[in-house]
């Protein structure tokens, strides 16, 4: 018989355990190192979990620390900023050439540069100039009958006005028109309304080397008016009237002009004299005197007499 205390063997085996002892069995020597172990070990993590807590603190006052020195310095700098901004708007800067100190949270002194006045002389001829150049551009129509003579005598127009008064000129075929400007070559303010008279009374039909007078002399004038102005007439009337201010070949219109010392366009009903003032006045009164209906011949004699004053004067 077997002893109660044991456990038979084919027991065991189907239990799979083997030979191994039971927890009741185990060394309590063993059992102190274990504890002695997990108690060591837990004393390191405790160790370990201080040493972070007081890194993560140290941290945070650092972080903190950092924080206020960057409020305290935008606030230093907004401060700083506004009263320079404030200096500014209450002390504008100086007017005169001379360095002055700047008034604000500290005076500090600002080289201001200093440029020599300008000439009363450079200073009117800058003006000048800009006046000349400062975009003035006339633009002349030409009328259909006198397109042919414009291209025609056109050396003799665009070269007194390049040449002698340094002007830009263009020919518009496309809208019958001449275009001049000022340029940097222009030396006279007046040099452009001269230009444009000049093309103007070419316009109106008096010959290139009559009008360019008005580019060389001041006190010529362009005077134009209509018969009708004078006296209505109609028909045969009219066409008598035009006959006597012209006269057989032209003779009466070229005496008018030679005693007159003016140049006298007929164009139509229309009537251009150029000249001085005086003398366009002595013209002038010739002409309508022939168109109220004087004889050629007593407008002859008054003209002569006039011519005749006009020697013993000069």
């Amino acid at each position: 018989m077997a002893d109660a205390g044991f456990t038979p063997v084919s027991r065991r085996k189907s239990k799979g355990k083997g030979n191994q002892p039971s927890a009741s069995t185990e060394n309590p020597i063993a059992k102190i190192k274990k504890g002695k172990a997990a108690e060591k070990v837990d004393a390191e993590l405790l160790d370990e979990r201080d040493h972070l807590g007081a890194g993560a603190e140290e941290d945070e006052k650092e972080d903190g620390n950092d924080d206020d020195l960057m409020l305290d310095d935008g606030l230093a700098h907004a401060s700083a900023s506004s009263s320079s901004a404030s200096a500014s708007a209450v002390q504008p800067p100086a007017a005169s050439a001379s360095s002055a100190p700047i008034a604000g949270d500290g005076e500090m002194d600002v080289d201001v540069p200093k440029f020599a006045p300008i000439s009363k002389a450079a200073q009117a001829a800058a003006t000048q100039q800009a006046q000349v150049t400062n975009g003035q551009l006339r633009k002349i129509p030409i009328p259909p009958h006198r397109m042919t003579p414009l291209k025609n005598d056109w050396a003799k127009i665009f070269s007194p006005l390049v040449e002698m008064a340094g002007l830009q000129v263009r020919m518009n075929v496309k809208r019958r028109m001449v275009e001049i400007k000022a340029s940097k070559h222009t030396k006279e303010v007046g040099m452009l309304q001269k230009g444009a008279d000049f093309v103007k009374a070419f316009a109106l039909g008096f010959e290139a080397d009559d009008a360019i007078a008005l580019l060389r002399m001041d006190d010529l004038f362009v005077d134009t008016f209509e018969i009708k102005d004078v006296k209505t007439l109609h028909g045969d009337h009219l066409a008598r009237a035009i006959g006597r201010i012209a006269g057989k070949d032209g003779r009466t219109r070229f005496a008018i002009e030679n005693a007159s010392r003016t140049r006298v366009v007929l164009a139509d009903t229309k009537i251009h004299i150029l000249g001085s003032f005086q003398n366009i006045k002595i013209a002038r009164d010739a002409v309508v005197a022939l168109i109220m209906g004087s004889p050629p011949g007593k407008v002859y004699n008054n003209l002569k007499v006039i011519s005749a004053r006009q020697r013993q004067r000069a």
